[in-house]
């Protein structure tokens, strides 16, 4: 008999986090891309960001995928700490509604919930399907809770058991150990409060034993931030800090007036699986209203106790967190924002080039050079990035957009080689030689260096916005740059003929400057295809 309760026990909490997870995921992709956008755009003032933060957690049906989602946009710099602080409290309020709805007795119409969804699932196409899995889930929660509840009722009568939860109403820092070990273990406290819910029902946990545990629960769902923390920058930590401690303080400032809390969540409702709800929900909306009015002095508390770290950091992906690859939408965005920062920092090497050519600046060589190997490093790390994106969660927009990234940061490492190893190398010819363009040989390697720099800037404006219109002006201009490289090599070659030494003395140098600023040209205008053929299509 104790075997069948243990498994039974075991299944039922399983299900519960499987059909949690799979509501979850449903939810998520259904809308996640838009709540995410939507995140980012509301969180101007407090008030708003935790109705902001309390909608997407209700539709999420996880706090902590709310607050993994702000450690990552922290880390990548989408959102500051002090915007995060309403959304972090709102988060909390948004938790509660899950556990307010699974008090309900919805576990009668498990099986009928579970049919809808499977039938969805199976006969839905897109969005359709999303939903039929977000409904699924939810029908395999409620089953669980059916499962748990008729595996607490022969437990109930067990006087050991009994001797075991009232030692928890005794101690309540036992409770919220092992509430917030429970709850940290499942990652999520929707699941740990679903059991102590289902046992308050059968009779097994009172209403003081079941306080602790709402609050130990709220703890230990702090650890996923936390852990999702680990490796980011200092701002990403500051999220999950400023998350922990909102909840650890408030259970600090709960403990000294348990019972008068207990007797308040008591007063609240008859039910004891609503108790359990209440308590939870009194809670975070209690925190919230308690620290919302502070989050300007708590955001300087959390930077005060993690400062920013004086040790020289080594230079890498600086918008690429592993945790905006839940979604396509932003991680694309996360890694477009990445290529455009090479492609900055290539820019600055293309227009500092030319004055190494006109004043032989050797320093100035070398720090070029030297900027090409960062440049390789960052292409290398947003290729690594957006191939761990899965290929069966992007839409074919996004797979094409996908692309577009790679061959634009491709194109742009392509460049940084030209000019470390092509130009930087015929300039430290010149210099080591000793060598000097003629006055209008150096005049026209400026203006073809001018009007390159001209097309670069417009094919990097045109990948950030997916500009059709400055595509096609890339294409005709590369039609002309190329016209005026003819007509500058044939310039040279007359000065040749007419005997000008500074000319005869550069010119494979000269010649060779021409073709690699056509070659970097070119590479740019590759940014412009990948557009007009979307717009074919």
């Amino acid at each position: 008999m104790t075997t069948i309760l243990i498994l039974s026990l075991f299944g039922g909490i399983a299900l519960l986090l499987f059909g949690m997870r799979l509501a979850g995921d449903g939810l998520q992709r259904t809308a996640g891309a838009k709540l995410r956008g939507f995140l980012l755009t509301a969180t101007d003032n407090r008030l708003k960001g935790v109705g902001v933060g309390a909608a997407i957690t209700a539709l999420l049906q996880s706090s902590s995928a709310t607050t993994v989602m702000l450690v990552g946009f922290v880390g990548s710099g989408l959102m500051t700490l002090g915007q995060t602080m309403g959304v972090i409290l709102g988060a909390d309020i948004g938790t509660t509604i899950t556990v307010q709805v699974i008090a309900f007795k919805v576990y009668d119409y498990a099986i009928g919930v579970i049919g809808l969804g499977v039938v969805m699932t199976s006969l839905g196409r897109g969005r359709w399907k999303d939903i039929g899995q977000a409904v699924l889930g939810f029908g395999l929660v409620f089953f669980a809770l059916k499962i748990l509840i008729e595996t607490f009722e022969p437990v109930s009568a067990n006087p050991l058991f009994r001797e075991f939860l009232v030692g928890l109403s005794r101690d309540p820092f036992a409770g919220i150990i092992v509430s917030a070990l429970l709850t940290a273990l499942f990652q999520s406290s929707a699941a740990t409060l679903g059991i102590a819910l289902t046992a308050a029902l059968s009779g097994l946990l009172s209403l003081e034993a079941a306080v602790p545990i709402v609050l130990g629960a709220n703890i230990g769902t702090t650890f996923t931030a936390v852990i999702s923390s680990i490796g980011a920058g200092v701002e990403a930590k500051r999220v999950a800090l400023a998350h922990t401690l909102f909840k650890a303080l408030g259970v600090v400032i709960v403990l000294p007036f348990l019972d008068y809390f207990a007797m308040l969540v008591g007063a609240s409702a008859d039910d004891p699986a609503r108790q359990v709800a209440n308590a939870h929900t009194f809670f975070n909306i209690g925190i919230a209203a308690l620290f919302l009015p502070f989050t300007g002095p708590f955001t300087r508390l959390v930077t005060r106790l993690m400062p920013e770290s004086k040790a020289p950091t080594k230079f890498g992906a600086k918008y690429l967190d592993p945790i905006v690859l839940s979604s396509p939408t932003l991680a694309l965005v996360q890694a477009s924002r990445e290529s455009l920062r090479a492609a900055d920092m290539v820019q600055e090497m293309l227009e500092k080039s030319i004055r190494v050519f006109e004043y032989d600046d050797q320093d100035l060589l070398e720090e070029i050079q030297e900027k090409d190997d960062d440049v390789d490093l960052l292409d290398r790390e947003v290729k690594l990035f957006l191939t761990r994106l899965s290929r069966e969660s992007l839409t074919d927009e996004q797979a094409k957009r996908e692309i577009e990234i790679m061959l634009f940061s491709d194109n742009i490492e392509n460049i940084g080689d030209v000019i470390d190893k092509n130009l930087m190398e015929l300039a430290r010819k010149k210099i080591k030689g000793g060598l000097s363009f003629s006055a209008e040989g150096m005049r026209e390697i400026k203006e073809l260096h001018r009007r390159v720099v001209e097309d670069f800037e417009m094919g990097v404006a045109a990948f950030a916005g997916s500009d059709l219109e400055l595509a096609r002006r890339l294409i005709t201009h590369k039609q002309r740059l190329s016209e005026l490289e003819r007509d500058l090599r044939q310039n040279h070659i007359n000065r040749l003929h007419k005997g000008f030494k500074e000319s005869i003395d550069t010119s494979a140098i000269h010649l060779d400057v021409l073709t690699n600023l056509k070659r970097i040209n070119s590479y740019i205008t590759n940014v412009a295809y990948p557009i007009l053929e979307r717009e074919k299509a």
